[in-house]
């Protein structure tokens, strides 16, 4: 097997509540000598081409459509003409980024791409956004949790969960039943493996979570790398 996963640490500014918050954010490049795939291309893609090298990017994929992670996508699409891929259900909140494109590729749960040896599966993991998808790829035993879970616990936006109730079946149905030694690699942070996660799960479902919220003082709402503020997130869609 020759293919490899990369991370690409990049950070900015967002804009929280009228304060400007510094966040860094992981973009990830999984591939070969020859070709790759980038999933979650944030902010800066000089950087993130660099990385890449003289590599063909076959395609841009976006775990969400949050503009802190989709900032540098068309321009690290462009070079190569790759498609992009966002779940259809973040079409629109792609659009509060880039408003006058789509996406190529409207994602749907358990598609495939494949790209060197290997082949990435398509997890819709719903919670922080409607289309939130998750990336697993069996051969290098790795997930790519994009906002859904982080080795903190569930990713939040603007310190809060949009959809608990919804964030946490996604958890438990479909990353929690991944092998215990599959690697967990996040949009913010850290990564970590299933096994070291899973056993948080039932603390999380007692209310812990919201439990914590309530009873300490609020601190900085990007403790886990959180997006923007004021999104405007339709949980119709």
């Amino acid at each position: 097997m020759t293919a490899r996963i990369e991370r690409v640490v990049t950070s900015g500014l967002v804009d929280i509540e009228g304060e400007e918050h510094k966040v860094e954010n992981n973009t990830w490049i999984l591939g070969d000598d020859d070709e790759v795939i980038v999933i979650d291309p944030a902010r800066d893609a000089e950087k993130i081409l660099e990385k890449v090298g003289d590599r063909e990017v076959l395609a841009v994929i976006c775990t969400h459509g949050l503009p802190d992670h989709v900032g540098a996508a068309i321009e690290v699409a462009a070079r190569d003409e790759a498609v992009i891929a966002v779940h259809a259900k973040d079409r629109r909140l792609w659009r509060q980024t880039w408003e006058e494109t789509w996406p190529d590729i409207e994602m749907e749960d358990e598609g495939l791409f494949s790209v060197a040896d290997v082949e990435l599966e398509v997890l819709a993991t719903p919670g922080v956004t409607t289309g939130g998808v998750s990336l697993y790829c069996e051969d290098l035993a790795a997930v790519f949790t994009g906002k859904t879970l982080l080795m903190d616990g569930p990713g939040k936006l603007g310190g809060e969960y949009p959809a608990l109730a919804d964030q946490l079946t996604s958890i438990g149905e479909r990353l929690f039943t991944l092998p215990h030694e599959t690697r967990v690699l996040p949009a913010h942070g850290e990564e970590g493996r299933i096994g070291d996660l899973e056993p948080e799960f039932d603390r999380w479902l007692s209310g812990s979570l919201t439990g914590a919220q309530e009873e300490a003082e609020p601190t900085s709402p990007l403790v886990d790398g959180t997006g923007v503020s004021g999104i405007a997130l339709n949980r119709d869609e």
